[in-house]
């Protein structure tokens, strides 16, 4: 049984499997992710029994086997691992997801207005990442990596990647509403299935790099 006092942030980390179910609940594991479970579920009015039940059925049904835990890694492996995995990707989705929510806005905005809110939200959480995974892989992540950190430098580095990640949430919680939770209309065309379908994938991503990033990464350089 899964203890409702736990950090969801030290949830995930134990059970990576449970970060959907979060996300399912728009339950913040990542900037967020110091509050327990109970409180995370009250603060978004979700019955607190009934999220235990899903993150518990969630953990009895996973498949294969555990993720490795990033707590493991040394600081390169894991930076590492930051940049292989959720940096290039989104390198690579992002200008295809702008596109996308550019054309569906312009095709379908006057049948549904919120289209042209989510493009507007889009852009700017495109404009928002890709400087911020420049300024990562090119300022803090040297700092951290290096071999005598200068910890007061890596301090204010990550002070300003956490209110970047903050602003970041906000541009996702925005989407989220702009596409009502992802919710496709009977008459959305394949471009519009397409684009809620990455998005959806957009910020599982996000929200599992930010995860390590704040609560594996940045706790180890805490003064």
């Amino acid at each position: 049984m899964l203890d409702r006092n736990q950090s969801v942030a030290d949830t995930v980390l134990d059970h990576s499997e449970c970060a959907a179910i979060f996300q399912e609940h728009r339950i913040d594991f990542c900037c967020g992710g110091a509050l327990s479970i109970e409180a995370a579920a009250k603060a978004k009015g979700v019955d607190v029994d009934t999220l235990v039940a899903k993150l518990s059925r969630a953990i009895d049904e996973r498949r294969g086997e555990r993720a490795d835990d990033p707590r493991a890694l040394t600081t390169p492996r894991l930076i590492e691992h930051i940049v292989a995995k959720h940096h290039g990707y989104l390198r690579k989705v992002l200008p295809f997801v702008q596109m996308l929510a550019e054309k569906v806005a312009r095709v379908h905005g006057d049948h549904n207005p919120k289209l042209r809110e989510l493009d507007a939200a889009v852009g700017e959480l495109v404009d928002a990442l890709l400087p911020h995974l420049d300024e990562e892989e090119q300022q803090l992540f040297p700092t951290l990596t290096a071999k005598e950190p200068d910890l007061q430098r890596a301090s204010k580095q990550l002070a300003t990647m956490h209110e970047d990640h903050l602003a970041v949430a906000k541009l996702l919680e925005r989407i989220r509403a702009a596409a009502d939770d992802f919710t496709l209309p009977p008459w959305a065309c394949n471009s519009y299935r397409t684009l809620f379908s990455e998005l959806r994938k957009v910020e599982s991503d996000v929200f599992a790099h930010v995860h390590l990033e704040n609560n594996v990464v940045r706790p180890r350089f805490a003064a």
